[in-house]
């Protein structure tokens, strides 16, 4: 194989662990494994001498928890790429808000477990996050939208705006608001719906991620948030100020009656390679909702997401991108930018405030 082999170094308290993913890895011709450490303080000292491109990151470690040794070496390291592999899905989220790239789950010691698909997922992540880039720490004022430029979708200068008064929204049980992402995803939504006001049109969200997470996810965000957030079950209601995250086992769909929109969850095949996808929903909204609906694409690997923005677009609805230089993996947004199906490309902490202003108009 020709080209340059990412350099990893695995961090995991237990012996049979690290030994199963050095040698698994190791026969992988994009893959050098450069070293291995059984806790925090070994990892530390052989981090200048090893240089690795990717760490895998056990969260459970003794001496030092693994979510304060991501935020060491990313303080001390900050191009440091990790991905955690964590059996207890609570330490996933500190994980990624402390700066993992991505995540896999932990397999369990069970006969029957798919060591072949675990490894195949290892291998995705640690060559996203090599090629993932960083999100910038330093908060980003409101943006102020331009003309369109030549390829026609609107730029964007940084500016101090005052905030939008929850009191200055006009808007009604029709408007919806429809969010999609995956690597990177789970901080990206965060920023975007973190500080929405409760009359806020209801929000439908994909973020790529397995059941059990999914919920855990929605858990986490309904502490943080100012609006009600949930894992969504067949038939809810969308409202205003009710967040609903798609199940990681299945597709979420659009649906309408005489009271209003609703969701369908169900169905297991995989739309644009997902479940649930981007673009299952998406195009659910586009065909459902249509100009009463706003689109969100955000940071991410692949495409999934960009064909169902782009039928939004067509259908009247106003969408956004999330810039390159704010995205961890420029994928989904790049796409669905290329084909023309992003009204308006920002950077990542200026995409909340420019969604209210357009619904005071």
């Amino acid at each position: 194989m020709s080209g340059k082999k990412i350099r990893l170094m695995i961090v995991d308290d237990s012996v049979f662990f690290r030994e199963f993913l050095s040698r698994s890895l190791g026969v992988n011709p994009a893959i050098e494994v450069v070293g291995v450490a059984a806790d925090a303080f070994e990892a530390e000292k052989r981090l200048e001498e090893l240089k690795p491109d990717v760490i895998t990151l056990d969260m459970e470690m003794p001496k030092m928890r693994g979510a304060d040794f991501l935020r060491k070496i990313l303080q001390k390291y900050p191009r440091s790429k990790v991905v955690v592999i964590s059996a207890i899905p609570n330490n996933v989220f500190e994980a990624l808000h402390a700066g993992a790239v991505d995540f896999v789950s932990k397999p369990n010691t069970r006969p029957g477990f798919d060591n072949a698909a675990f490894l195949k997922e290892v291998d995705e992540k640690i060559k996203i996050a090599n090629n993932s880039t960083h999100i910038p720490t330093a908060p980003q004022p409101a943006a102020a939208p331009q003309q369109p430029g030549k390829s026609g979708v609107r730029t964007v200068t940084l500016t101090n705006l005052p905030p939008v008064l929850p009191s200055a929204l006009k808007v009604t049980s029709k408007n919806i608001i429809a969010i999609g992402a995956s690597t990177g995803g789970t901080e990206a939504i965060l920023t975007v719906v973190r500080n929405l006001p409760e009359n806020t049109p209801g929000i439908v969200v994909v973020q790529h991620m397995p059941p059990v997470f999914t919920n855990m996810y929605a858990e986490r965000l309904n502490k943080i948030c100012k609006m009600e957030v949930r894992e969504a079950r067949d038939g809810d209601r969308v409202e205003q100020g009710l967040i609903l995250i798609a199940p990681g086992d299945c597709q979420m769909r659009l649906r309408s009656d005489f009271k209003g929109y609703y969701v369908h969850c169900g169905g297991t095949e995989k739309v644009s390679g997902h479940c649930p996808s981007v673009d299952a929903l998406f195009e659910s909204v586009s065909t459902i909702a249509g100009a009463n609906a706003m689109g969100v694409i955000l940071t991410g690997m692949g495409a999934d997401g960009a064909k169902g923005l782009l039928a939004m677009k067509k259908a009247g609805a106003h969408t956004f991108g999330q810039n390159q230089e704010t995205c961890v993996v420029y994928g989904m947004p790049m796409v669905a930018f290329n084909i023309g199906a992003v009204s308006e490309q920002l950077p990542l902490t200026a995409i909340a405030d420019t969604m209210l202003r357009r619904l005071t108009k």
